[in-house]
């Protein structure tokens, strides 16, 4: 392990880029905006590679510790540290950053400065949730973080942004506010400590732990998000530009998941094995019920939104198995959803770009003005579909068979997600680019530049390489998972 402070680098690289970006003055000075952006970004990235490269895969514990005093009345520190459920977020973050940079790069010609330091300020405050171990730091970044992507929704979104960034605002903020009275209880039982690892310790009775489990419930749920508090995501995903899409998917939903395995199951283990039958429950209705939904989209843009809430369900279906093939299937699920559903929203971006519409019947024939584009999204649909040897089937295909082991038919309704889920992707693609060229917009359709082809190749690559290879990325998190097994099964027997 390096005895750098990796893990602050990897959160105030890009958001002092970001306020270098900011300085740079706006419009006046775009293109100094976009290369000092794209330069933070790639630094911010490059800090994450050594946390991948030096992670011990058998210790059990976090690595990369920072600790200093931070606030010492309080006892609130700046405490850091990963471990293998943490560490690849990291650097899943930091690498969709440079995709967003990139993906702004022409499409975004007012306030440049302002719309790729939101990016960066964000990426270093998501880092910052990812990798504290202090309640109250956690808090602060995970507040925090809404205020970027409040804005960027809100100012470069479409027409009915400011609805769409009000929403996402007030339902993240209000189901944080129970977040913070069941830290401010979980401070005084432990005698006055913040330290996330001494809540975990913390021998409290099943009635406290049910009461501190729904309030964690309602903050993540909100978050991943969960049915019935969904609705804020399609309004979210259809107003927000594409830079905006492709990091909520891809990073802004894992913020509520990751949540649920850092406190809920460690903090309260015996009410998470109480209430997971409630929580299967709800993760089921997401896959089965807004699969249906997804289906019947007509705007491109809500129904690979409708398909994330689908996939996110999966996630919290395999956490409350109590199962290595379920938080493992689920963490793979989430990384690999950070690539496909990226690349989804991207795609998408890059049609409305040249069309100005997301509407399926507003296309048709697409194949035949834009064949590079065509095959590339085929991909990710596919992907988005289950499809074997892409990273989409890895993770749905372990949260299955972890459901067999656990009950049949949760794991046959799990399983029906796999059916719909092809359906209403492909059913898209085939309408989007299949046929006839439907219309004048369509045949003058020019098809992706060098700087879309390597950002879809890129993507791509990745999606491929988890789907045939996933072993680097499950081999990271199994001594964690184990633990928190451990740790969740010695509890239950207590």
């Amino acid at each position: 392990m390096s005895n750098y402070p990796l893990l602050s680098l990897a959160i105030w690289i890009p958001i002092v880029a970001g306020l270098l970006v900011l300085a740079t003055g706006g419009d006046r000075n775009a293109p100094l905006a976009r290369l000092l952006a794209l330069l933070g970004s790639i630094a911010a990235f490059v800090v994450t590679i050594p946390l991948w490269t030096g992670f011990d895969h058998a210790f059990v514990g976090m690595q990369f510790v920072e600790l200093e005093s931070w606030i010492p009345r309080f006892n609130i520190n700046y405490h850091l540290g990963v471990d293998g459920i943490s560490m690849l977020f990291v650097v899943l973050n930091a690498f969709i950053t440079i995709i967003v940079v990139a993906a702004g790069w022409e499409v975004i010609q007012e306030k440049v400065g302002q719309y790729m330091a939101a990016f960066l300020i964000m990426s270093g405050l998501m880092n910052g949730i990812f990798t504290a171990l202090d309640g109250i730091l956690f808090y602060v970044f995970f507040e925090a973080s809404l205020i970027p992507l409040y804005l960027i929704i809100g100012v470069w979104g479409g027409p009915n942004r400011v609805y769409a960034a009000l929403k996402f605002f007030l339902y993240t903020l209000m189901g944080s506010l129970l977040f913070l009275v069941a830290q401010m209880y979980l401070y005084f039982q432990s005698g006055g400590s913040f330290s996330i690892l001494e809540w975990h310790k913390l021998p409290l009775e099943l009635g406290p732990q049910i009461w501190i489990f729904l309030a964690f419930l309602i903050a993540f749920a909100v978050k991943v998000p969960m049915w019935p508090v969904h609705t804020w995501l399609p309004d979210a995903h259809v107003e927000a530009p594409t830079g905006g899409s492709i990091v909520l998917a891809a990073i802004g939903l894992k913020l509520g998941a990751y949540g649920f395995l850092r406190f809920s199951l460690p903090i309260a283990p015996d009410a998470s094995h109480e209430l997971s039958t409630f929580v299967i429950a709800l993760s089921l209705i997401a896959v089965v019920y807004i699969g249906f939904v997804a289906l019947i989209q007509a705007d491109m843009k809500k129904l690979v939104a409708y398909s994330s809430i689908a996939h996110m369900g999966f996630v919290t279906l395999g956490f409350f198995m109590f199962s290595a093939l379920g938080i493992e299937g689920a963490l793979v699920q989430m990384i690999s959803h950070g690539f496909v559903s990226g690349a989804m929203f991207f795609c998408i971006g890059v049609m409305y770009d040249r069309v100005h519409s997301r509407q399926i019947a507003d296309y048709g024939g697409v194949v035949n003005t834009m064949p590079k584009f065509a095959a590339l999204f085929m991909l990710f649909s596919m992907a988005n579909a289950g499809l074997p040897a892409t990273s989409g089937f890895v993770g749905e295909f372990m949260i299955i068979l972890g459901a067999v082991k656990l009950n049949f038919w949760v794991a046959f309704a799990a399983a029906t997600s796999l059916i719909l889920g092809a359906a209403y992707t492909l059913w898209m693609y085939k309408r989007v680019i299949f046929g006839d060229v439907a219309n004048e917009h369509v045949a003058e359709l020019s098809d992706i530049n060098a700087r879309e082809f390597v950002i879809l190749l890129v993507l791509a690559a990745c999606t491929l390489w988890m789907g045939v290879y996933p072993q680097p990325f499950t081999d990271v998190m199994h001594a964690s998972v184990n633990d928190l097994l451990h740790h969740v099964a010695i509890s239950k027997i207590q």
